[in-house]
């Protein structure tokens, strides 16, 4: 019998957790099917099942899904049900997370900004606005998951409600209409909610007959009793955080291999059921990397989501792989199937041999950046949000009249980061923080053009400062006085065509070649030879020293032969910020700021023969890039986040 009204495969029974009758622990990890190369999903699959996990849960981004409104996508890299079907075909139960919200590090928490930009909207409430436009995306996405579910024949066996609520609001009645919802759109495998393990937490997020899990990091004992108070349910850790993600500008979080295990030990024998967060946590491709507010800046997150997982962002098992393998298998798992833990799945991918390149042609960005996009004009700058845009940058151009001497440029609502141009010329940057001292121009009481150029570094995904709006949000001033009429041109780098950028159009400029675009050391069998990234980590302006001779704000395309396609990661030595292309996929942003200092490059991003690689760098570009064949993720930091 399948469909509808067969009993659940996971059910409660006082403090155990049944499948089919017969008692049952979950040990899962999350993979993020939107961080992972498709053509790499059942390889990253294969490699934490051989962990011993029995079980893979995933978030469901609805922004990655449905970035225009009601024009929801659910194939090729958004394929959910393909993902989920790989699960099944491992032998092993999926856990989904569909929010709608998730947090996970990812921008806007995987809220649409269509949805965050309307006007007035309250998020993660009862607000009708905002409900009407969840229901309309469960319609889409949830009948997805519940014909997947097991008891109708598929891998899912159990849905979460919502995210950490209660680290958020407190209106009991929204989180009962998003279980409601699920319920009535078909989902009758088990229902849970997750939530820190304080007070506060669990009083905002829980409901009334649905299973309460726990997420934190260390202490399950605590966790537990503080559980146990409340509840006399199932022991379940839905996000143990072994490892940790990474802000620009901090240092590369790790964490000790055995304390993560002993934790993971002490939970097991405390009769729990574990989740690990992340078990591989992959990459944040493009500008889906979100960020954080420590109450004072923005806290941009990193290009790679390895998290220091045990399975780490190009694949690789680990040493914490190994340390959390060896308590699985003294928790086994009867579920799995006899290869599931076979040598072959911990062997590493193929990488391609170091090498270096150096540009095939360069041309100068904001020429070009001032031809993309499209344009429009207003008394003020548009915010990202007034122009219909995500993601990416927008150029603000106005025409102000500068008086004799020196005056500040200021600007009051930057969300997030400006380089600030005067007649086409780099005269610094802003950030938030900065962003009302100014920098100082001089002028001679004619007339110049003043544009900034506006780059959204990631929404923030989690707390109060969820939805901000990005772009220019107040005025731009010469010293006390506002600057009126702008134009604003948007400039989605994550949609526009690289080739634009390049300049490959019949009309383009395809710049100036530096050199044949290629390069090797050691014979290109080893990195002997090559010059590393540099440690230097550029202030708050990241603008280089005037004078030097170094160009500014450059698009740099190279050229990489490859007779078989590998891995390989992206070092970009004496290059200060911006972003990287690989053929036409936009891989994600650079920064000398650190702490990530490679970008990885799955193999079915390149092909065999020719592909080309783009560089949008903007203030002082190095003089070539490099292949490398391992990653380095900067200066590490012991960390472990305790609630």
């Amino acid at each position: 019998m399948t469909g509808p009204g067969r009993p659940p495969t996971l059910v409660q029974d006082g403090r155990r957790l049944l499948r089919h009758g017969v008692e049952h622990r979950i040990l899962s990890g999350s993979v993020h099917y939107f961080r992972v190369h498709p053509d790499l999903w059942a390889d990253r699959l294969r490699r934490v099942r051989a962990m011993g996990l029995n079980t893979v849960d995933t978030y469901v981004p609805w922004n990655w899904h449905e970035a225009e409104r009601g024009r929801p996508v659910f194939d090729g890299d958004r394929d959910l049900e393909r993902f989920l079907r790989l699960v099944g075909d491992l032998g092993m139960d999926a856990v989904v997370r569909p929010g709608p919200y998730i947090c996970a590090e990812w921008s806007n928490g995987g809220l649409p900004a269509w949805l965050t930009g309307t006007p007035g909207v309250r998020l993660r409430t009862s607000d009708p606005v905002y409900l009407d436009a969840v229901a309309s995306w469960f319609d889409e996405v949830v009948p997805r998951v519940a014909a997947l579910q097991a008891n109708r024949g598929g891998p899912v066996v159990a849905v979460q409600v919502e995210n950490e609520y209660g680290s958020y609001g407190d209106d009991h009645a929204y989180v009962a209409w998003v279980h409601d919802a699920l319920v009535a759109r078909g989902i009758d495998e088990l229902l849970f909610t997750a939530d820190g393990p304080t007070h506060l937490m669990l009083d905002g997020g829980t409901i009334p007959g649905v299973l309460t899990t726990a997420t934190f990091g260390s202490r399950p004992e605590q966790a537990l009793k503080m559980l146990r108070e409340r509840r006399d349910e199932p022991f379940v850790c839905a996000e143990f955080w072994n490892g940790w993600f990474d802000h620009w500008g901090e240092r590369h979080h790790v964490r000790d291999p055995h304390d993560a295990a002993r934790d993971v030990e002490r939970l097991l024998d405390l009769g729990g059921s574990v989740s690990l967060y992340m078990a591989h946590g992959g990459t944040n491709f493009g500008l889906t990397a979100g960020a954080n507010h420590d109450g004072a800046d923005l806290q941009p997150t990193v290009t790679s989501y390895d998290s220091d997982a045990p399975v780490a962002e190009d694949g690789t098992p680990t040493a914490k792989f190994r340390a959390l393998r060896d308590v699985f298998v003294r928790h086994p798992s009867p579920h799995l199937p006899a290869d599931a833990l076979d040598e072959r799945w911990t062997q590493p991918a193929p990488r391609l041999a170091p090498r270096w390149l150096t540009p095939a042609t360069t041309r100068p960005a904001l020429p070009v950046l001032r031809t993309l996009g499209s344009a429009r004009t207003a008394p003020g700058p548009l915010t990202f949000e007034e122009l219909g845009q995500d993601a990416g940058l927008v150029l603000y151009r106005a025409h102000p009249v500068l008086p004799p001497g020196e005056s500040t440029v200021s600007v009051i609502g930057l969300h997030d980061r400006a380089t600030v141009y005067v007649d086409g010329e780099l005269v610094g940057t802003l950030e938030r923080r900065t962003a009302e001292q100014g920098v100082r121009v001089r002028g001679d009481g004619r007339e110049v053009v003043l544009e900034l150029l506006v780059e959204n570094l990631g929404r923030v995904n989690y707390g109060p400062r969820l939805g901000e709006h990005k772009g220019i949000l107040g005025d731009v001033l010469v010293d006390r006085r506002i600057v009126h009429t702008w134009e604003s041109r948007s400039l989605p780098l994550d949609l526009l065509a690289v080739g634009d950028l390049r300049g490959d159009g019949p009309d383009g400029d395809p710049g100036t070649a530096d050199g044949d675009g290629s390069g090797t050391a050691g014979g290109g069998a080893s990195g002997v030879g090559l010059p590393s990234a540099p440690d230097d980590r550029l202030g708050s302006g990241d603008v280089a020293a005037r004078g030097s001779g170094a160009a500014a704000d450059t698009v740099a395309t190279f050229v990489l032969d490859v007779d078989e396609p590998a891995d390989t990661f992206v070092a970009l030595p004496g290059w200060t910020k911006g972003f990287v292309w690989v053929n036409d996929v936009l891989l994600g942003r650079y920064w000398r700021r650190g702490p990530q200092r490679t970008l990885y490059v799955p193999a079915p991003l390149l092909r065999a023969g020719e592909n080309t690689l783009t560089v949008l760098e903007q203030h002082a570009p190095g003089a070539h890039v490099e292949l490398r064949d391992a990653p380095d993720l900067g200066e590490r930091e012991e960390y472990v986040e305790v609630l």
